[in-house]
Protein backbone atom coordinates (compact mmCIF):
# COMPACT_ATOMS: atom_id res chain seq x y z
CA UNK A 1 0.00 0.00 0.00
CA UNK A 2 1.74 3.04 -1.34
CA UNK A 3 1.39 6.38 0.82
CA UNK A 4 -0.58 7.81 -2.76
CA UNK A 5 -3.31 5.09 -1.87
CA UNK A 6 -3.79 5.84 1.88
CA UNK A 7 -3.99 9.93 0.65
CA UNK A 8 -6.57 8.92 -1.62
CA UNK A 9 -8.31 6.64 0.97
CA UNK A 10 -8.86 9.71 3.09
CA UNK A 11 -9.28 12.10 0.07
CA UNK A 12 -12.66 9.95 -0.66
CA UNK A 13 -13.35 9.82 3.48
CA UNK A 14 -13.26 13.87 3.54
CA UNK A 15 -15.46 14.39 -0.11
CA UNK A 16 -17.72 11.21 1.37
CA UNK A 17 -18.65 13.35 4.42
CA UNK A 18 -19.27 16.93 2.40
CA UNK A 19 -20.19 16.12 -0.83
CA UNK A 20 -21.12 12.63 -1.22
CA UNK A 21 -19.37 10.04 -3.62
CA UNK A 22 -20.34 8.86 -7.28
CA UNK A 23 -20.99 4.96 -7.99
CA UNK A 24 -17.45 4.79 -9.13
CA UNK A 25 -15.41 6.59 -5.87
CA UNK A 26 -17.99 4.16 -3.76
CA UNK A 27 -16.08 1.89 -5.39
CA UNK A 28 -12.80 3.12 -5.31
CA UNK A 29 -12.99 3.72 -2.05
CA UNK A 30 -14.51 -0.07 -1.32
CA UNK A 31 -11.29 -1.52 -2.94
CA UNK A 32 -9.03 0.62 -1.85
CA UNK A 33 -9.69 -0.17 1.80
CA UNK A 34 -9.57 -3.74 1.01
CA UNK A 35 -6.48 -3.44 -0.16
CA UNK A 36 -5.80 -1.60 3.20
CA UNK A 37 -7.04 -4.17 5.75
CA UNK A 38 -5.39 -7.40 3.14
CA UNK A 39 -2.20 -5.06 3.25
CA UNK A 40 -2.34 -4.58 7.01
CA UNK A 41 -3.07 -8.41 7.85
CA UNK A 42 -0.22 -9.75 5.55
CA UNK A 43 2.08 -7.80 7.93
CA UNK A 44 0.42 -8.44 10.81
CA UNK A 45 1.03 -12.48 10.00
CA UNK A 46 5.17 -11.59 8.82
CA UNK A 47 5.41 -10.36 12.14
CA UNK A 48 3.44 -12.97 13.98
CA UNK A 49 5.19 -15.49 12.06
CA UNK A 50 9.00 -14.29 13.57
CA UNK A 51 7.81 -13.90 16.46
CA UNK A 52 9.67 -16.10 19.22
CA UNK A 53 8.71 -16.62 23.07
CA UNK A 54 11.06 -16.66 25.27
CA UNK A 55 10.22 -19.12 28.79
CA UNK A 56 11.71 -18.55 32.29
CA UNK A 57 13.79 -21.39 31.39
CA UNK A 58 15.28 -19.67 28.31
CA UNK A 59 13.76 -22.11 26.35
CA UNK A 60 12.56 -20.51 23.09
CA UNK A 61 10.00 -21.47 20.74
CA UNK A 62 7.55 -19.26 17.60
CA UNK A 63 3.99 -18.78 18.13
CA UNK A 64 2.04 -21.44 16.57
CA UNK A 65 -1.49 -20.45 14.90
CA UNK A 66 -3.96 -21.12 16.92
CA UNK A 67 -6.90 -23.55 15.58
CA UNK A 68 -10.39 -21.74 16.07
Amino acid sequence: MTQQQIERINELAKKKKTAGLTAEEEQEQLRLRREYIDSFRASLRAQLDNTIIVEPDGTRHQLKKKDN
